[in-house]
């Protein structure tokens, strides 16, 4: 149930990453991906 609502969270407040080369990104932004990451599986679980 928190990984439900920090997704949402995430889906409304942080940036999307998505469409940008992962290879570019700065170390803020790959932990950021990352952490988005973390929390959508383990939402879906």
């Amino acid at each position: 149930m928190i990984f439900k609502a920090l997704a949402a969270f995430n889906r409304l407040f942080l940036p999307r990453l998505g469409k940008l080369d992962l290879y570019n990104l700065s170390k803020a932004q790959k932990a950021l991906v990352a952490y988005k990451y973390w929390v959508t599986t383990n939402a879906l679980d």
